[in-house]
């Protein structure tokens, strides 16, 4: 992982009032993407993944860390962003702590861990939650000269998605 950035340096520094929130940094294609880190579990990098008859497709399969078997999504199918190229050929798993569920999510690559003021947050424009069928986007927050949407995984999974994952035996 690279260095820690501060998004509004002069909150970061003074820590005066400034709610930060640490995020995780990664991309899938050129997108740039954020997680709460206090949901990171840890990143690993490449892990045999066994494929599950009849599961969903954005279900790669499950990996089993440490003699824990988890379920592994494969994000850029999950966010139906299957047309941004990938950013590199190795595969990284982000394992997640949802809500006691223990779930690795592939994305192309993790960036950095970022300290983002909450003031800089700020939700995602109406008509694009209105399209979702899940709403799993907590916010953006410009990063630099780019956008960094912030991700919900409390929502990734819906519960009909989440009740077929317990069916298979895998969440």
């Amino acid at each position: 992982m690279e260095q820690q950035v501060y998004i509004n340096s002069n909150e970061a520094l003074d820590g005066e009032g400034a709610s930060l929130n640490q995020l995780v940094g990664f991309r899938i294609g050129e997108a740039l993407f954020g997680v709460d880190i206090l949901m990171v579990q840890e990143i690993i990098r490449e892990a045999p993944i066994t494929p599950i008859p009849d599961s969903p497709d954005f279900i790669e399969g499950v990996i089993n860390l440490r003699g824990n078997i988890i379920p592994i999504i494969d994000l850029r199918k999950r966010l139906n962003l299957t047309n941004l190229k990938a950013a590199e050929e190795d595969i990284w798993i982000i394992i997640l702590n949802i809500d006691g569920r223990i779930t690795g999510f592939i994305v192309d690559r993790v960036t950095k861990v970022l300290k983002v003021s909450m003031d800089w947050i700020k939700p995602a424009p109406d008509i694009v939650v209105a399209g979702l069928k899940s709403q799993y986007l907590r916010g953006v927050c410009k990063i630099e000269d780019r956008l960094l949407v912030l991700l919900d995984f409390n929502r990734i999974l819906m519960v009909d998605e989440i009740k077929k994952l317990n069916e298979l035996k895998i969440a």
